[in-house]
């Protein structure tokens, strides 16, 4: 499968990972509606996930901004950076986006936005300072790739949505420890009845953790995908690769990093634990850098 196959493979998973996400909260509607003998909380789950689709369409991006603390640059004071961007934004042949810069000193970077006309990339002070121009261009060229391969609206409506539905899940089970169930009549309910209660109850509880693992699985995909696309652009994989190296050797976490995002950089923003087991690797938000650099090798061959 060449690349423009996988983009296309990628694209309809997207649909159906969104699809995914809605079908999940309609059903932890239903449960909550059986939970607590409350048709409307059906009807609710239904309104406010398609409400919550459309506004995370609109506002999604501007929402990461607010979360990173990412402010708009101006092109004199960046000329070089601006230079990088739209020249491999010409070769790619995309609308050059808009150019945030985030006060951090973790090497860094991120796209975001609904599409190509309404896109923006993201970089760390840490980055400037840190990576030659080579470098810097393949991290671009990376962010570009997200951009054109349609990544950028799916992975701020997974932000989104995701902590809604971490939210609401820790919500209801509050409400059921704080005695959600005591008006309920016992005597009346079936062995069904119970049994549905129960599975219920688990699916609440499991749902936001079903939730982090399709994000993690789309992000892990989709940065394979987007160093593929940036060594297309560049036909200069070393210059991603050396950079890749060093923004995943500098020791300290990003200050701005936090759960919700962290799957959007270019590499994961938080540092820890390296272990290379399975649930690791499950709960990983990226594909090591290892894996990458692999692929990136073969492609160059």
């Amino acid at each position: 499968m060449n690349l423009y196959q996988e983009i296309s493979s990628n694209n309809r998973k997207t649909f159906f990972l969104i699809f995914s996400f809605l079908i999940l909260f309609i059903v932890l509607g239903w449960f909550l509606s059986f939970l607590f003998q409350a048709p409307w909380l059906l009807i609710i789950a239904v309104i406010f996930s398609v409400l919550t689709s459309f506004l995370s369409y609109w506002h999604s991006d501007k929402i990461i901004l607010k979360l990173t603390k990412a402010q708009p640059i101006k092109k004199e004071e960046f000329r070089d950076l601006y230079n990088v961007v739209e020249n491999l934004s010409i070769t790619s042949g995309i609308q050059a986006p808009k150019i945030y810069l985030i006060q951090e000193e973790q090497p860094n970077a991120f796209a975001t936005g609904r599409d190509e006309k309404h896109a923006v990339v993201a970089v760390t002070t840490g980055l400037l300072k840190i990576l030659d121009k080579n470098e810097i261009e393949g991290v671009i060229s990376h962010e570009l790739g997200h951009i054109k391969n349609n990544d950028i609206l799916l992975s701020a409506v997974v932000v989104v949505l995701v902590g809604i539905m971490i939210v609401v899940s820790d919500l209801v089970i509050r409400m059921t420890f704080w005695g959600g169930f005591k008006n309920r009549d016992n005597n009346d309910r079936s062995s069904l009845g119970i049994l549905l209660t129960i599975l219920g109850f688990l699916f609440i509880i499991l749902s936001p953790i079903l939730a982090k693992i399709i994000q993690f699985a789309i992000s892990r995909k989709r940065e394979f995908l987007a160093d593929s696309s940036a060594v297309l652009l560049t036909r200069y994989p070393e210059g991603l690769i050396s950079a890749l190296r060093k923004i995943s050797s500098y020791p300290r976490s990003a200050k701005i990093a936090n759960n919700a995002v962290a799957h959007l950089f270019i590499v994961n923003p938080f540092r820890g634990k390296t272990e290379k087991s399975f649930f690791v690797k499950l709960f990983s938000t990226h594909p090591s850098i290892e894996e990458r650099i692999e692929k990136l090798r073969e492609i160059a061959v």
